[in-house]
């Protein structure tokens, strides 16, 4: 397995503002195009992950989703859809929302089969964990077999060591 860690912060974060801008279309355009050239990867849906953690979280569903039919395996720490459940982690942005903007890809049976694992850990003290709990209910709304833990602590290195170590022997079985 390959671990790529690329900076996301592309610009300024504020909770509230929509978390799209240059990161999402760089990652598809340029880095996985780069690792793909530069490694010797299967480059099929079955081995290919992604997860993140807070920011890197919204990010993981920002770019996972939208092409679902390259991910067989997504990771979400401590994070989820910002603004979905307003509150701490901002309101919901202007314009469309996360679940207007992807419902042809969130109803496409096709596209959750070959998803292999979808999984979200929160602690219960976390400052997102309402976000956390609303993105994984919306998902379930939609179909998708989500994993979720709930577990103590909060918005923390500790917990998202944790979350990895659990997360990473689920992938590539």
């Amino acid at each position: 397995m390959i671990v790529v860690m690329p900076h996301g912060h592309t610009g300024p974060f504020r909770f509230g503002a929509p978390l799209t801008g240059e990161f999402e279309p760089e990652f598809m355009a340029d880095i996985l195009p780069m690792i793909e050239r530069r490694y010797r990867v299967h480059t099929d849906r079955a081995n290919r992950a992604m997860a993140g953690l807070s920011m890197g979280g919204a990010q993981t569903l920002n770019i996972g989703i939208p092409h679902l039919d390259r991910f067989g395996y997504l990771g979400v720490f401590s994070s989820g859809i910002f603004g979905i459940a307003g509150g701490p982690g901002g309101n919901q942005a202007q314009g469309p929302s996360f679940e207007e903007r992807h419902g042809a890809v969130l109803d496409d049976a096709k596209l959750k089969e070959g998803l292999n694992l979808f999984w979200f850990a929160t602690g219960k003290d976390d400052f997102l964990v309402r976000t956390s709990r609303a993105t994984v209910e919306m998902f379930q709304k939609h179909g998708f077999a989500v994993v979720y833990r709930e577990t103590d602590g909060a918005h923390t290195w500790d917990k998202w060591r944790e979350y990895l170590a659990e997360f990473a022997p689920q992938l590539f079985r």
